[in-house]
């Protein structure tokens, strides 16, 4: 993608991400070069999205084996559980950081030190973010085809809701990587952007990677998903997803049920996109899903300025959870997963 920052870099042994709170207005870089600036960078939500927010946790272990060379395993795996905190519900934030430390114990195994581990755990995000790139095309590749047997090759009108486009995702992303896809081939009358609600990240995220795409589209809100879907011809509607689990519950930013809910009542196809690592394969049903509680302040005020009565206060679920039977297909980098249930994410998945 020509002319595009990309969301995470490492650079002069940093890790820079894009300050995804400023865009779309202002592109800067924030540069961290300890672990614990890591996990500032997830908690912060300096970088989101649960793909990006994984290997900003791999890459966090490189700043600690950095910065810790003769680190013991246990002191090692104290420092990934610590960046686990950083977010919960985003299951790909853990399996990351289960990685290294099944790499850390592997290497202290043969070598009987961690001296020297950081250029293993540094090739390890790198070929892994290769990899992204790769299985997003094979999950865009794959409901294009979905699509194409649905509406043949007319353009479709779609629905996303927060951001899953390059800056959450990795290249191309997962829910936009497909809408993405389908504007390269043709296949795009309009999008329309849910702004989502408390950070705004599809009215000032999805909106800007649309924008630079050159995709026709609209940011509405929360609440217009009835009447978009009651007086438009809408064709089908991509999510993500921060955590699937083993049935096809799929935990992603609050507001996706409700979305998925409408879209059942006037028979919009609902779809989510992401890769196995977003899969929690231990977890049986959705609720069994940490839904993550964020600031009260993220409602109550608006970039820093108070807009509601100071005596109220603030419910911010940050997810919610779509019942598999209101999801029409997942698609990951294995395949389709169509009428998600535990029997056919297994056969796909496992």
């Amino acid at each position: 993608m020509k002319g595009v920052k990309l969301p995470l870099l490492w650079e002069n042994d940093k890790l820079k991400l894009i300050d995804q709170r400023k865009l779309p207005l202002e592109e800067t870089y924030v540069e961290y070069d300890t672990h614990e600036g890591a996990f500032d960078g997830i908690k912060l939500m300096v970088v989101r999205g649960a793909p990006l927010i994984g290997f900003t946790g791999l890459y966090g272990m490189v700043l600690y084996a950095q910065n810790h060379p003769k680190s013991s395993v246990e002191d090692f795996n104290k420092a990934a559980d610590y960046l686990n905190t950083a977010r919960p519900t985003a299951v790909n934030l853990s399996y990351e950081l289960n990685r290294t430390k099944e790499l850390a114990k592997n290497y202290f195994d043969k070598n009987g030190t961690l001296e020297g581990v950081r250029e293993d755990l540094l090739t390890l995000a790198k070929e892994s973010f290769d990899r992204l790139g790769r299985d997003n095309l094979a999950m865009a590749q794959s409901a294009l085809k979905e699509l194409e047997s649905l509406y043949g090759d007319r353009k479709l009108n779609v629905i996303t809701l927060c951001n899953t486009g390059y800056l959450a995702c990795g290249p191309m992303g997962t829910a936009l990587g497909v809408i993405a896809h389908l504007h390269e081939n043709n296949r795009i009358e309009h999008v329309y952007a849910s702004e989502t609600r408390p950070y705004l990240q599809g009215g000032r995220l999805t909106a800007y990677e649309l924008c630079q795409l050159n995709v026709p589209h609209s940011i509405i809100v929360e609440g217009s998903f009835s009447y978009l879907m009651k007086t438009k011809k809408i064709d089908a509607i991509f999510i993500g997803a921060d955590r699937i689990v083993l049935n096809g519950d799929t935990a992603n930013k609050v507001g996706s049920s409700t979305l998925s809910i409408v879209a059942k009542r006037y028979g919009v196809p609902f779809y989510v996109v992401a890769p196995t690592s977003s899969f929690d394969f231990d977890a049986k049903t959705g609720s069994e899903i940490e839904i993550e509680m964020r600031p009260e302040e993220e409602i109550l005020s608006c970039q820093g300025v108070r807009i509601a009565p100071m005596q109220s206060t603030a419910l911010n679920p940050s997810f919610d959870v779509t019942d598999h039977e209101d999801i029409a297909a997942i698609f990951c980098e294995k395949g389709m997963i169509k009428n998600p249930n535990t029997e056919e994410v297994t056969r796909v998945c496992l």
